[in-house]
């Protein structure tokens, strides 16, 4: 009877260790979204590139409210850049995703819809993230390099449908706060360019849909001034297909140009 008693009291213990361990492997990928960690630790993730590059990139789009302003915007500014859209909202303004790549925009994947990961949810995960990647190959006409989880929340589940999707995840090295109703241009260019350095990424929304109503005023208003420091400083401005994520040749001490390590100002 003894014997029983352990085996039974053993396979209670196992039981009580699997769904916290299911729990970490979903949650713990998720501490990525701190930015100082990310960037010290995984360069690639948090899209550390060329030297004297900078990426620009937006969420959370296509709007057509918003989304042809901030394009009007960039083809004045000559600057292209990659926009990180929904799914769903490509499938429901197909003209307006075409016209980002038409103008020379990339497209890259952020999520079917906007929600957050509260439970591990593997199987519907790897199923929207796929038929996302599958809408922008679409509308594109290739099948899409990048993921960036809504919110920056990249859990085990989340991984591991980018994964299996082929997608490349990354998320950014500076960010203009300009989902937020207070948001201002000069409050969105401080904030970006307090941590903007060469080789750094920059993520702005070209929508309100999950923010203030009217921020990305913000973000359109601030774009002549963050894309004007950039290139003072001798950074060009681009998308993240040229900003060389990840890539073995970047150079591992800092280069004696403007666009050395040093902040943009």
């Amino acid at each position: 009877m003894r014997v029983g008693v352990d085996r039974g009291r053993s396979w209670g213990a196992a039981a009580a260790v699997v769904p916290a361990l299911v729990a970490a492997a979903h949650v713990v990928p998720a501490g990525t979204w701190l930015s100082g960690p990310r960037r010290a630790w995984l360069p690639a993730l948090a899209g550390v590139g060329r030297r004297d590059h900078v990426a620009l990139t937006f969420d959370d789009g296509p709007d057509p409210r918003s989304t042809p302003a901030l394009l009007a915007a960039l083809d004045e500014l000559s600057v292209r850049a990659t926009f990180f859209v929904m799914g769903e909202q490509v499938l429901r303004h197909r003209w307006l995703s075409h016209d980002i790549v038409r103008r020379g925009h990339e497209l890259a994947v952020h999520g079917w819809t906007h929600n957050r990961p509260w439970r591990p949810a593997p199987a519907r995960e790897a199923r929207q993230l796929a038929r996302a990647a599958h809408a922008v190959a679409e509308v594109s006409g290739a099948p899409p390099t990048w993921y960036r989880p809504p919110y920056g929340i990249l859990t085990g589940d989340r991984l591991l449908a980018a994964r299996r999707t082929r997608l490349r995840p990354v998320l950014w090295t500076a960010w203009g706060r300009d989902w937020k109703a207070q948001a201002t241009a000069e409050s969105v260019a401080t904030t970006v360019l307090a941590d903007l350095r060469g080789g750094g990424t920059v993520v702005l929304h070209d929508t309100d849909r999950h923010a203030a109503p009217g921020c990305w005023r913000a973000a359109l208003g601030a774009l002549p001034g963050l894309v004007g420091a950039c290139r003072a400083v001798g950074l060009t401005i681009g998308p993240l297909g040229e900003h060389g994520v990840g890539s073995r040749h970047l150079p591992t001490t800092p280069e004696p140009a403007p666009a050395d390590d040093a902040r943009v100002r």
